[in-house]
């Protein structure tokens, strides 16, 4: 049986000194450090035997998995060109692109307007059905369909795909447990992280998953 797998990058850490909730806002790249977890996780993309076979690099349309993707695209095409294979180029997809919230623009923990802030925390008032914007169903169902789509356009193939923390978490934990409503502050998807996801390409069904974060070290 063929197994497609579907490598979920978390983008790196972003700049931002006003603690802002960023979400969907454009103007909001890599940091320093960010650009140095992304080179970390694109060296372990691109020294993996199978992610280094990847054949197509898919990523949100926002500025920061845009440049994760970019870092993970210079290591595998240095690769590839090793091995007189053709160049990957970045491929966007809106499905991926990071949670819809009503907050976005608000300052996080940080001074009495802040959302984490006094009263402001009532507005956030249920952390496993979020009441700020696009609901968790909506979220893990659009990558849902994205990944299925993947799964009969690659048998037999690895694909890299560059997303968010929650687009990555809700759809896994659908996945995992039957739901996508989850609290948000247990997720296991560390920045440049790696949630692979393997799949029957005949049949769609989930075969495996695993998990890694090679730019843990990185400071």
């Amino acid at each position: 049986m063929p197994i497609t797998t579907i490598h979920f990058v978390r983008h790196g850490k972003v700049f931002n000194p006003d603690h802002l909730l960023y979400e969907r806002l454009p103007g909001f790249h890599l940091s320093d450090r960010g650009r140095r977890m992304a080179r970390a996780t694109a060296r372990f993309i691109a020294a993996d035997p199978d992610m280094s076979r990847s054949t197509t690099v898919y990523a949100s349309p926002l500025d920061r998995t845009r440049e994760t993707a970019e870092e993970i695209l210079t290591a595998l095409n240095a690769r590839r060109a090793e091995q007189g294979l053709p160049t990957l180029d970045l491929v966007t997809d809106d499905r991926l692109i990071e949670a819809g919230n009503e907050f976005r623009g608000r300052r996080i923990g940080h001074g009495d307007g802040a959302l984490w802030h006094g009263r402001n925390l009532a507005l956030v008032n249920n952390l496993w059905k979020p009441s700020w914007g696009e609901s968790y169903a909506s979220i893990a169902d659009r990558v849902g369909r994205f990944a299925q789509e993947q799964v009969w356009r690659h048998p037999g193939e690895h694909l890299i795909v560059v997303s968010h923390e929650s687009p990555i978490w809700s759809y896994r934990h659908l996945l995992e447990t039957g739901h996508p409503e989850h609290n948000m502050l247990l997720r296991h998807t560390a920045l440049a992280s790696v949630t692979s996801i393997s799949y029957d390409s005949e049949t769609g069904r989930v075969v495996g998953i695993a998990y890694a974060d090679p730019a843990a070290d990185v400071e």
